[in-house]
């Protein structure tokens, strides 16, 4: 464990590492696993090591809406923030990709807070990292056409994924992107005719 986490957590002091060792369990979890739910109390601290996590918002009608994803070398800061305030949580958060994960005690969070600075230097740059997150989607509601959301959007997967392929299909996009099947298609056509995506049964090539 010590040495995948050196890896993906080069800042982690050694000290910092070998409580990890002492005190963390490693668990896998397949595509589609619900790992947290709206309404929830979380108990522990997920580090990913392994694989792909959406968290997103779930509507009284099953709707989704994408906040971020979580991959290797990153935690989760809502999660933090709820366990270390003993909170519900108010998001959800499903496998995407089959995911290999660190699970740390709740009680350890304050602990570790005190005693490891590499630690508590994490927890602030992912609380940075998700809020800057968070205000671009904000912006790209607020203050976007939907055709700029819909490039927003795919480039996030593409930046999440690390790859030009989308393998989404056009309602499953809508439903992200709070519009009908039918604007996502005619918005994605566009974009095909300005050569900035390819579409496939689906899947959508990034082409720039």
């Amino acid at each position: 464990m010590q040495n995948s986490l050196k890896n993906l957590f080069p800042n982690f002091s050694n000290e910092l590492l070998s409580s990890i060792a002492e005190n963390a369990t490693e668990q896998d979890f397949e595509s589609g696993t619900i790992l947290m739910r709206t309404g929830q109390y979380i108990k522990n601290t997920i580090l990913i090591t392994k694989g792909k996590i959406k968290i997103y918002r779930e509507d009284e009608d099953g709707g989704e809406f994408l906040m971020y994803y979580l991959q290797p070398g990153q935690a989760c800061a809502i999660s933090m923030i709820c366990a270390t305030k003993s909170q519900k949580s108010q998001i959800m958060a499903k496998v995407d990709e089959d995911v290999s994960a660190i699970m740390i005690p709740l009680h350890l969070m304050d602990k570790w807070m005190m005693e490891h600075r590499s630690w508590y230097e994490f927890v602030i740059e992912t609380y940075r990292n998700r809020f800057e997150e968070v205000l671009e989607v904000v912006d790209s509601i607020a203050f976007r056409s939907m055709d700029e959301r819909l490039e927003f959007y795919l480039k996030r997967h593409q930046d999440a994924c690390g790859c030009n392929e989308v393998k989404l299909s056009h309602q499953e996009i809508a439903s992200e992107l709070n519009t009908s099947r039918e604007v996502v298609s005619r918005l994605l056509k566009k974009m095909e005719q300005r050569g900035l995506v390819k579409l496939n049964r689906n899947q959508i090539e990034l082409l720039r």
